[in-house]
């Protein structure tokens, strides 16, 4: 790509962009509209596709709300984009669904004097959600038999009364990982007396579904709760929901998506890896219900399924993931006839409900413009329609250019990803750059909303940043060969590939070639702290997050050893010492001089904080380059609570304004200011008394 390309858009409007740029400086995305942001979670459309259920998480904002994660209110939305709250305020509503005649919404909640979560009940119409069903654990999922007579849930058994009398008295040890609590599956009269029944099935289970039939259940289990076993072992399971006897068992391999089965019954269709060894859930694969081997029906897709649906008894509409964009399209059930609904480019979607005649669906997409909103598809529409507008304050913002970017690596692969633009930018001026890494690296970056807490975006580009979010190889969306290629070559080919983008965009004119910081989190935060040492002389700040730094005790501190093993390493530490220690950023610490800022959870169970505090303790003892460690009590393997979250994208953001645009040296002081701890304005940014003053005296006259 040449640098004319990069500019072919922002060029058009550049002079005018420059000329206002002065009087729209308030427009500009901050940390402060980050914290605002609301996002739709879920959608779910009517039985008779007039309507679409939708959760919306509505961030707690700090200094003005209590701490915690984001609460998650219930609304409803009809096909002309006109949307009700039905459940709002300081509310946690999960598990949102239709009863089968779809006169009410269904939904988990812990409400009033709720101990746990219950299945409620809202009629469409008004009137006040009722508790249906209420058990001794929490509900944590559930599914209306045809009729509505029953429902079939999941929880955890209770535990038992000596446990509950030792724990009183202050005899709460805890056996690692033997304590299990399996989740079980139980069959209950919705508003009646009667105890709920519980299925007699070996596991812990998940991904419950009845037939429309009512005679079968289709589910997931897994040998234990433990969460490797929930990534590696779960096995599709139908059974008769009278006696819980199992009818058929599908050896699906290894990792496991959305399962469903055809509006007659007679067909299972599920998302499944195509092997053990897969990186993540992402095939086809159809079923008879009764029994048999599973027929992966898009054997050649370079890319990965990510959502399924019946249309009817013959044919599956489906979401597929191709690089940055989403296809929708439909198959039969024999895979012979295929049926592009809606091209790849055109949006990014996420999950995907039919209604009952499978006419009319609901999903989610995003773009750079704002984040997951709702959106509906009929029958021979072209695009999908949006129905809600969750932060309507985001179109008085200015936003930089996004697109997607295609560049060959050292090997000749070529790669994308997605870059922002800096605001403004001009033709003939090199801009300080930031590689943004995700983690997995099952996952891949969207050419949608990438403006997040731990990801500059908007923001950073607002503040004269090229921002470039790299697929590299081991990535999804490209099929099951592409994300095998970074196994059992940790920090190998998938890490060139990050320095190989810098080159590109420096080539390009973009990048200046000394400013260039990486940040990422997990297994971004692992390729973080590798350019931080191994590549030091190439990067100029680091932001790490949840990050190994050492392999060789990570596989005995990780709760996913297995997962570890099966989809990336593919050895044992024990097979080849010497591969992990020097594929481990560890190894190379007394090259580092890249400043690098270490955060971490610390409850984190998948990458343990230590990893941090190791890499931290090695660079403060050397003392080469300037190291801060910030620890996030309560947090794990990302953070949920509003200020730790906001607390983050404040020090992310100076971390980088130090090292590659202010004096460099010394860190700045460990102590932050809180813009939003001071008087706010207009969406949430701050503003002088005076400018308040002004504003108010406008809105007077």
């Amino acid at each position: 790509m040449k640098r004319t390309s990069l500019l072919s858009s922002v060029m058009a409007l550049g002079i005018l962009q420059i000329a206002s740029a002065v009087e729209q400086d308030d427009n500009l995305m901050t940390p402060e509209h980050v914290a605002r942001l609301k996002e739709v979670t879920s959608a779910v459309i009517s039985p008779d596709g007039t309507q679409v259920a939708y959760t919306l998480a509505v961030p707690r904002i700090p200094f003005e709300d209590e701490n915690g994660s984001s609460w998650t209110e219930l609304h409803l939305a009809d096909m002309e984009g006109n949307t009700r709250p039905f459940i709002t305020g300081k509310v946690n509503v999960s598990g949102v669904n239709w009863t089968p005649d779809g006169s009410r919404i269904s939904f988990l909640a812990k409400r009033g004097d709720d101990e746990h979560n219950c299945l409620y009940a809202i009629p469409v119409d008004g009137g006040e959600a009722r508790r249906v069903l209420s058990h001794e654990t929490a509900i944590s999922a559930y599914s209306w038999n045809p009729d509505g007579s029953q429902v079939a849930f999941l929880a955890t058994g209770k535990p038992d009364d000596e446990t509950k009398r030792l724990k009183k008295k202050g005899f709460d040890v805890e056996i690692y990982e033997e304590q299990l609590r399996f989740v079980r599956v139980w069959i209950a009269a919705p508003g009646g007396d009667e105890k709920p029944r519980r299925l007699d099935l070996e596991g812990s289970a998940s991904e419950l579904a009845w037939s429309r039939a009512g005679d079968r259940l289709v589910l997931a289990l897994a040998p234990t709760p433990l969460i490797d076993d929930s990534y590696m072992r779960r096995k599709v399971h139908v059974v008769d929901p009278a006696d819980g006897s199992i009818v058929a068992r599908f050896d699906n391999p290894g990792k496991l998506g959305d399962i469903a089965l055809s509006p007659d019954g007679l067909h299972l269709a599920l998302i499944s890896a195509a092997d053990l060894n897969d990186p993540a859930a992402g095939r086809l694969m159809v079923a008879k219900a009764g029994g048999g081997p599973l027929t992966d029906i898009l054997p050649d897709l370079e890319g990965h399924v990510t959502a399924i649906a019946w249309r009817n008894p013959n044919t599956i509409a489906f979401l597929a993931d191709h690089g940055t964009s989403t296809s929708l399209e439909e198959i039969s059930v024999d895979g012979e006839d295929r049926r592009t609904l809606l091209p790849a480019g055109t949006a990014v979607l996420h999950g995907l409900t039919l209604s009952k005649n499978g006419q009319a669906g609901a999903t989610r997409s995003d773009s750079r413009n704002h984040p997951a909103e709702v959106y509906a598809m009929a029958e021979g529409a072209r695009i999908p329609r949006r129905l809600s507008d969750s932060n309507p304050w985001l179109a008085d913002l200015r936003f930089a250019e996004q697109e997607v970017v295609r560049y060959q690596a050292r090997d000749g692969m070529e790669i994308e990803g997605v870059l922002i633009h800096p605001l403004d930018e001009q033709p003939d001026q090199q801009y300080p750059l930031i590689l943004a890494v995700h983690g997995g690296p099952e996952s891949h970056i969207q050419n949608g909303w990438l403006t997040r807490y731990s990801y500059p975006g908007q923001v950073g580009a607002a503040r004269g940043y090229a921002v470039f979010y790299p697929n590299y190889r081991g990535s999804t969306g490209r099929g099951v060969e592409f994300s095998k290629l970074g196994q059992a070559d940790y920090g190998g080919g998938e890490f060139d590939d990050l320095i190989d983008a810098v080159d590109h965009f420096i080539e390009a004119g973009l990048a200046d070639r000394e400013r260039v910081g990486i940040t990422g989190g997990s297994y971004g935060g692992f390729a973080t702290a590798w350019c931080s040492t191994r590549h030091s002389e190439r990067f100029a700040a680091g932001v790490m997050f949840v990050g190994i730094s050492d392999h060789l005790s990570k596989a005995g501190t990780t709760d996913i050893p297995n997962e570890m093993f099966l989809v990336h390493s593919r050895k044992r530490i024990w097979d080849d010492w010497e591969f992990f220690l020097k594929r481990s950023p560890i190894y190379y610490v007394q090259q580092a001089r890249t400043p690098l800022l270490i955060l971490h959870g610390k409850d984190d169970p998948r990458v343990h904080p230590s990893q941090s505090l190791e890499l931290y303790r090695n660079l403060k003892v050397l003392g080469e380059t300037p190291v801060r460690l910030v620890h996030y009590p309560g947090e794990g393997h990302g953070n949920r609570k509003a200020a730790a979250r906001y607390d983050y994208s404040l020090r992310m953001l100076r971390w980088f304004d130090h090292y590659l645009k202010g004096p460099k040296g010394e860190p700045p002081a460990h102590e932050l200011d809180y813009p939003l701890d001071r008087k706010k304005g207009k969406n949430g940014q701050d503003e002088a008394p005076e400018q308040t003053e002004k504003a108010e005296q406008k809105a007077a006259n």
